[in-house]
């Protein structure tokens, strides 16, 4: 599913965005701030650390990591839901938005967690559902008790005397989003599972619901709200009839409704700024005009953009091409180089693994792949987000198998390709590669069994190659995808170069080679990223006036003159002279 910052994140799922971006003013002075200047984690809880023997991890299991994630550099740590839930979607089908479901602990044990975070410096974003609830949620179950219930109007009903409703689609549930409820005779809307009703935010109640649950974590000192599925959250409740196959443009008939500005605004003025915290929506419509209405400054809404582009190139196993990737995080910096914020990321739970998707994970390449893509992240203007397991190289597993699956995205997909009469051999061959299952497997400390996650059974099975790719392996080895990405967070920590510095791209039809500068006052960087298997021959004037080696995931620079060979996925930041 989807899924915040007083910097919101807006996670921007983009079709098509081909508006002209705004023309840049390099003498603008920089609005600089802590969430700007951070690299965030983000843990997906159950799949930590667990301390209990329950096969899930826990708050307990995050505390015992808070040395570990300090030594990475990073500085927010997002964290997927852990409210009270009956699981149906993982946790984002939440019962009761101020209590915490007894597999991750007790308020006492996040208290302790959330402590432990801020003596260290790390601040903390809480992932909030309030696009939809569960339907065990008191909420509901009040609104499902009779048509005059007081809290009728808190979801979005149809009443069945007026005839079947106008058809809705479902992003999890094949027979669409409307489902019939014979104790009132009449049909709920749900945009993702049947168990996942739809709040209404046309109800200023619902508003006020939703601000006090985020005044009572924000007096808890979480720093950050991640706003799930929130593009989704405003709906014309007259539901008028759509034309046959709108859903193929999701975005557009779903999301964005112009009411929503009204309630961020709302949102800002009676949360955000009464705090020093920040907020990310996850979507943000469908054109850079929908980022910079909810992300410029001046609009005092959502704080950062994050956008979908470069995860929806890579969803098959047909893979990408370097130059829809360059050209997709060129075309985004340009639009916000003069106003608003990015967020840089390139996996999370919604999605497969980072190396087995964007890198090589073959074994031969892995940890350079891995090391190529960590540098990309932490290199470009914008703030990075990591993926728990993405700071060691962990891959996909193979599950070919549908029994296999838990995850109701991947079921309800299966279900789908069965009633389209799909090639299933080609469809589980696609869901092998891209199911977000992938990106959920427990982390990988040790060589022990179990990979050190649990002294029970791991409620997902871990993946077989944990012997090698583990901590304590890599702490050990200077040269592991652990350590480069410690390097990296500490040169980009020290530089403000990376975060604030211009970017220009370089070599842009190289057919192997990203190139590009940071450059901010008198400090100019060069970045180059090969994301070929192969040696890549380079020349750029550049060259000529290099004057350290800031990183480099190699012994060796191949350089002559204004001429350079690449190695296999190299990864070289040079400050020139």
């Amino acid at each position: 599913m989807k899924k915040l910052f007083i910097v919101s994140f807006l996670i921007l799922v983009i079709i098509g965005c081909n508006n002209a971006p705004k023309e840049i003013n390099l003498e603008k002075a920089i609005d600089k701030t802590w969430w700007k200047e951070g690299i965030l984690y983000q843990i997906y809880p159950q799949s930590f650390k667990d301390t209990n023997g329950d096969g899930f991890g826990d708050f307990k299991g995050v505390t015992e990591g808070l040395d570990y994630l300090e030594s990475l550099g990073i500085s927010m740590v997002w964290m997927n839901p852990f409210f009270q839930s009956p699981l149906v979607d993982n946790g984002y089908d939440v019962s009761d938005y101020k209590e915490i479901h007894p597999r991750y602990g007790n308020m006492e044990d996040f208290d302790a967690m959330l402590a432990g975070m801020h003596e260290r410096g790390i601040k903390f974003v809480l992932d909030v559902v309030v696009n939809h609830s569960s339907n065990e949620h008191e909420w509901f179950k009040q609104s499902r008790s009779s048509r005059d219930n007081p809290y009728r109007e808190y979801y979005h009903w149809w009443p069945a005397e007026n005839g079947e409703p106008p058809y809705r689609h479902s992003l999890f549930d094949p027979e669409g989003a409307w489902e019939y409820d014979a104790l009132t005779d009449a049909y709920y809307l749900h945009t993702f599972a049947e168990e996942q009703p739809d709040l209404n935010w046309e109800n200023p109640k619902v508003r006020q619901e939703v601000y006090d649950i985020m005044r009572f974590w924000a007096d808890k000192g979480v720093d950050g709200f991640r706003m799930d599925a929130f593009q989704f959250a405003s709906k014309d409740t007259t539901f008028p009839e759509w034309p046959e196959g709108h859903e193929k443009d999701f975005i557009k008939w779903y999301g964005m409704r112009p009411q929503l500005h009204d309630y961020l605004k709302e949102m800002y003025d009676e949360v955000i700024s009464q705090y020093d915290v920040f907020a990310v929506s996850e979507g943000a419509g469908s054109t850079f005009q929908d980022a910079h209405d909810l992300v410029d400054s001046d609009r005092n809404e959502l704080q950062m953009a994050y956008h979908f582009e470069t995860v929806d190139m890579s969803r098959t196993p047909d893979g990408y091409t370097l130059d829809e990737f360059r050209e997709v995080f060129s075309r985004w910096d340009k639009a916000f180089a003069e106003e608003g914020w990015i967020a840089i990321f390139l996996s999370n739970h919604d999605n497969s693994r980072l190396v087995s998707r964007f890198g090589n994970d073959n074994p031969e390449f892995r940890t350079v792949s891995t090391q190529m893509l960590n540098t990309f992240l932490l290199s470009m203007r914008g703030t990075p987000y990591t993926y728990y397991g993405d700071e060691l190289g962990m891959t996909n597993i193979d599950m070919p198998t549908i029994e296999e699956y838990v995850d109701i995205d991947a079921i309800g997909k299966y279900k789908s390709a069965v009633a389209a009469g799909d090639d299933l051999d080609e469809f589980m061959n696609e869901l092998n590669y891209s199911s977000r299952e992938n990106g959920r497997t427990p982390m990988q400390w040790n060589d022990s069994e179990n990979a050190g996650f649990t002294n029970g059974t791991p409620w997902k099975r871990v993946n077989e190659n944990y012997t090698i790719i583990n901590v304590e392996a890599q702490e050990k080895d200077q040269n592991s995808v652990l350590n480069h990405f410690r390097r990296m967070a500490k040169l980009r920590n020290e530089n403000n170069v990376l975060v604030y510095g211009e970017y220009q791209l370089l070599l842009e039809e190289h057919p192997d080679i990203y190139a590009y500068t940071r450059e901010l006052g008198d400090e100019k960087w060069l970045v180059l990223l090969n994301f070929s298997e192969s040696n890549s021959n380079i020349e750029l004037p550049e060259l000529d006036g290099i004057d350290t080696a800031k990183i480099n995931n190699y012994d060796d620079v191949l350089l002559d003159g204004n001429s350079m060979e690449m190695l296999p996925y190299q990864a070289i930041i040079f400050s020139l002279k």
